[in-house]
């Protein structure tokens, strides 16, 4: 069995604290870190490649006189389907403004109207508190913090590079049960390179492309839970995969996400003959939980014998469908539909990863100085 000496080597890249991931979970991290501590940030593609870009209709938050936390965390209890950890919930939902508070420090742009941030409604939730930047807010939180990133000195970047496994004291076999750091393959070189750390953030997002259909990027293939798991950490409430209600049926559109806030704005689904099919499957219409939107609509393809069905926001003006829904807008018309005069051809797809590596509120794993967070952790706020 390998020694720490035989691994850490003079050629073994030293910080004090490795970061595995580029989307927002990661970078937020690295950027909350830098102020004190030197951090690398191992992504496998560009550092642009992840989910995080993907997202398109905002972040949850309390922001209104007319909402509060508890009707938010009884709603996330609602959708998580009576599961989630309520102490995770109302963590997470108690520091929501904080968290969008601190995105506009950064300079991310999130849409406005009559000089307050504009809310728009997902389903799930009782009242407009998705905070957006128009259609695109993945995109515009990602380029923020891609730019914050890329200037802040103690971060280095190290783009194209695979993690490979986590080295940890067991495996070394040295006593206790820690993590020291990670084996990376640097695609460039095709040499796998060993970083040492006394802290490692898994931030790998999720495992999406497990499903043929799914509207993640080629890059969520679970690389931090494996790994975490390997090196001998629990994982919790995989079977729990979100689906998403709204993909862009279309043989040109790979995993184009129609967001949901087009059924917050008005969106009706039908069936291919007009016939609108969710008041016989749920009170809340459009509006309910992705998962009861997901599954009504594959139980009226199974039974009609449909390839899709169809979303329609058509009743609204062509100036609002501009204002809200550019890129939507804009996407359709160059695969030929004109969203302002025809529904848009959706089916369910794989979204979100509710389960992951088991972490408690602090991001803490089963093992000394491994963290998971963001789409690799399960903190219990998802349920199912």
């Amino acid at each position: 069995m390998p020694s720490r000496d035989t691994i850490f080597t003079p050629a073994t890249l030293h910080f004090d604290v490795l970061i595995v991931g580029s989307g927002l979970a990661g970078l937020s991290s690295a950027l909350l870190l830098a102020p004190t501590q030197r951090v690398a940030v191992i992504t496998k593609r560009a550092v642009a490649e992840g989910s995080t870009g993907w997202a398109q209709g905002g972040i949850a938050a309390v922001w209104s006189k007319d909402d509060s936390f508890d009707a938010h965390i009884a709603d996330t209890l609602v959708a998580g389907a009576g599961l989630c950890d309520l102490a995770a919930t109302r963590r997470v939902v108690e520091n929501a403004p904080q968290a969008i508070a601190w995105l506009q420090t950064l300079g991310v742009p999130f849409s406005e109207e009559g000089g307050q941030l504009h809310l728009t409604r997902e389903g799930g939730h009782s009242a407009r508190r998705i905070v957006h930047v128009t259609d695109a807010t993945g995109a515009a939180v990602q380029r923020t913090l891609i730019e914050q990133v890329q200037k802040t000195p103690n971060i280095t970047l190290f783009e194209q590079h695979t993690l490979v496994d986590l080295i940890t004291t067991d495996k070394l076999g040295l006593p206790g049960k820690r993590c020291l750091g990670l084996y990376a393959l640097d695609e460039a070189t095709d040499q796998v390179l060993t970083f040492e750390a006394p802290q490692t953030i898994l931030a790998t997002g999720g495992a999406g492309k497990v499903y043929l259909f799914t509207t993640n990027p080629d890059t969520a293939t679970g690389d931090g839970i494996a790994a975490a798991w390997r090196a001998g950490c629990r994982v919790q409430n995989m079977e729990f995969i979100q689906f998403h209600p709204t993909c862009l049926y279309h043989p040109h559109a790979k995993s184009f996400l129609i967001s949901e806030a087009v059924r917050g704005e008005g969106g009706r689904l039908l069936l291919p003959d007009g016939t609108r099919f969710m008041p016989a499957h749920d009170a809340r219409l459009e509006l309910a939980p992705r998962d009861v939107v997901a599954r009504a609509i594959d139980f009226e393809m199974k039974k009609g014998g449909f390839d899709c069905v169809y979303l329609d926001i058509s009743h609204q003006p062509l100036s609002f469908l501009q204002e809200h829904f550019p890129n939507i807008y804009a996407r359709c018309l160059e695969l030929g539909i004109d969203i302002s005069k025809q529904p848009i051809p959706v089916v369910p797809a794989a979204h979100y990863t509710c389960g992951g590596v088991l972490a408690d509120l602090e991001g803490r794993t089963d093992i000394d100085g491994l963290y998971a967070i963001g789409e690799t952790a399960c903190s219990g706020l998802h349920g199912a």
